[in-house]
């Protein structure tokens, strides 16, 4: 094929956004339902089109975030999650979406607007098992962050960030079975992060949680980068105790 008969693809670029949020212990995922064709009444993430040709792209990222569910994103620390491009992933032609993830606590309850027609926090586990369908191939872009943000909970502080300022080991528990979706052995996490030097350290005299002995209090320690890291078990062998 000559260079002169050659044109390239008309393709458009599009950002979606995962936003990820511990609520009554449980992961959630921010979605909207659509106002508007294609897949009008379907649940799916906050994004679409760049503006016009010179939008940045992270900008436009934060732009869609404010318009469709009025969250401010630069309270949230955006990072990319990948390129979706596959030929039919969107009826009206050939899209590519760059994709963002953010996980932070404390996130308040989204207000539709623009082409979405509600806002609303959605159980994770009810999309993962797909019991909530969604539109285009936003499924596999929220199993993809969910899988994202487990991944930084084994390599990162960011768990204590859910926390209180002092917390007790069971709560700090609690926040990694949210996010990882399974149970842990109490024991075995302990011995866990025991072996990760300054990711937590004592807060003084402990808090009293039943009638027995005050559980000991504790914070976030300097250490942000966990080495070793907290590797997650094995779903199939929790119920053994791992």
């Amino acid at each position: 094929m000559s260079d002169e008969s050659w044109s390239p693809p008309a393709v458009l670029l599009a950002v979606d956004l995962v936003i990820l949020t511990l609520r009554a212990l449980k992961l959630h995922v921010l979605l909207v339902e659509r106002g508007i064709e294609p897949y009008q009444g379907d649940r799916a993430l906050p994004g679409g089109f760049l503006s016009n040709a010179g939008e940045d792209i992270v900008a436009a990222a934060h732009r869609e975030l404010r318009e469709e569910a009025n969250l401010d994103a630069s309270r949230l620390q955006l990072e990319q999650l990948g390129a979706y491009g596959a030929p039919g992933r969107d009826p009206r032609g050939r899209i590519i979406s760059v994709a963002y993830l953010a996980i932070a606590p404390g996130l308040p309850e989204p207000v539709a607007g623009t082409d979405a027609a509600d806002a609303s926090w959605e159980p994770v586990e009810e999309v993962l098992s797909g019991r909530l369908r969604l539109a285009f191939d936003h499924q596999q872009i929220v199993a993809d962050g969910v899988e994202r943000a487990r991944t930084k909970l084994e390599h990162s502080a960011f768990a204590t960030a859910f926390c209180d300022e002092t917390f007790t080991i069971s709560e700090l528990q609690q926040v990694y079975e949210a996010v990882w979706g399974i149970p842990l052995d109490p024991r075995n996490f302990y011995r866990k992060l025991q072996a990760v030097p300054r990711f937590i350290v004592p807060a003084g005299s402990g808090r009293r949680t039943t009638k027995g002995r005050p559980a000991r209090l504790f914070r976030a320690g300097p250490q942000t980068v966990l080495y070793p890291p907290l590797v997650r078990p094995d779903p199939s062998m929790t119920s053994k105790g791992g």
